[in-house]
């Protein structure tokens, strides 16, 4: 059995002259991602491993969520191929992980992952909000293998406000 966790990063602030990666949160963006954590934590369990993208409102979405569970931000492992937008190079990244990982979660970007909720998930997810967090189990043993599996949680931080 595998798990996959997809956690939108929260919303970004443009008040700032900076490129697309250096994007930080705003205030908003802070606050729905520490409820969605919280609500997560309440709820469920801590995966294996955790990544993010580099991009800085990911990253500090991350940070967040470890923050919330009492772990180190050195917990997350940085991933290039995360910083994907139409989900081609998430999806290649979750078929290559090491398959001693049962569960993952993974931090970045739209459009990439209101597809991968849909293209994995049993729930169709119009678009999954900014600080909005998905969990996917699939019934394989072999990330290579992934397929269709079964949404077992969808968290939106307006459902928490």
């Amino acid at each position: 059995m595998k798990t996959i966790i997809i956690m939108r990063h929260g919303k970004s602030s443009w008040k700032y002259d900076v490129g697309d990666r250096l994007r930080p949160l705003k205030t908003r963006g802070l606050n729905d991602a520490k409820l969605v954590s919280e609500q997560f934590l309440r709820i469920s369990e801590l995966p294996d491993k955790i990544f993010s993208s580099p991009a800085k409102r990911a990253f500090e979405t991350s940070k967040i969520f470890l923050k919330t569970s009492d772990k180190s931000e050195n917990e997350v492992t940085i991933i290039e191929e995360l910083y994907d937008f139409n989900g081609r190079n998430v999806i290649d990244f979750l078929k290559n992980l090491d398959n001693n990982l049962d569960s993952v979660m993974i931090f970045g970007h739209n459009h990439a992952f209101t597809s991968i909720s849909n293209i994995f998930g049993d729930n169709f997810i119009e678009n999954l909000p900014t600080s909005g967090l998905v969990k996917i189990s699939f019934n394989i043993d072999n990330w290579k293998s992934l397929e269709k599996g079964k949404t077992e949680l969808i968290i939106f931080p307006k459902d928490l406000r």
